[in-house]
């Protein structure tokens, strides 16, 4: 029997269903099933997706908020090409980082074993947050304030890479992140 011809019978879908078939059906059913009950287990007792909360915001009222904290909790200045803030804020309080054009701003500076609040926006275009080698990613999204509670649980030094195209200086776009 070829494709191209019609079937012999032509009402061939209501035979029933045979045993092993009827079978197939329900250990897939059943995977599924599982399957969909697993994401859900596995995003509250997994441990390793990030909750976030999303807030609209604008850029102009991000920035102000980040450069209060960035006037108020600088610790000095670092020699790169831009002069970034280095930014100690206290343990609990809100944390601001931009993504913009082809940079990360301020570079923070965390305690270990301390909670903060680190929000996050983009001033321009789409741009990912991927903090290495721990492998956080999130992506960053314009007009979007991005929260998100972080307890550093290691001390080093961390890059900030940002993992979404954004443009010719992408592949220069990494930040810092100093956790004592």
């Amino acid at each position: 029997m070829s494709a191209i011809l019609p079937p012999a019978e032509r009402l061939w879908y209501k035979h029933p269903i045979d045993r092993v078939e009827g079978t197939w059906i329900v250990i897939a059913l059943t995977w599924c099933l599982i399957m969909f009950f697993m994401m859900v287990g596995w995003h509250v007792w997994g441990k390793q997706n990030l909750s976030t909360e999303t807030y609209r915001t604008t850029p102009e009222m991000f920035m102000a908020k980040t450069q209060a904290m960035v006037d108020k909790y600088t610790v000095r200045i670092e020699k790169d090409e831009n002069a970034t803030p280095v930014v100690a804020p206290p343990a609990g309080s809100d944390v601001y980082f931009i993504a913009r054009l082809w940079s990360f701003y301020p570079v923070l500076e965390l305690e270990k074993g301390k909670t903060y609040k680190l929000h996050l926006t983009s001033m321009d275009y789409n741009h990912g947050f991927s903090l290495q080698p721990a492998n956080i990613n999130i992506q960053i999204v314009p007009g979007f304030e991005h929260v998100v509670t972080v307890t550093p649980n290691q001390s080093g030094t961390y890059s900030v890479v940002c993992n979404e195209f954004c443009g010719i200086g992408h592949h220069k776009m990494v930040g810092r992140l100093y956790v004592k």
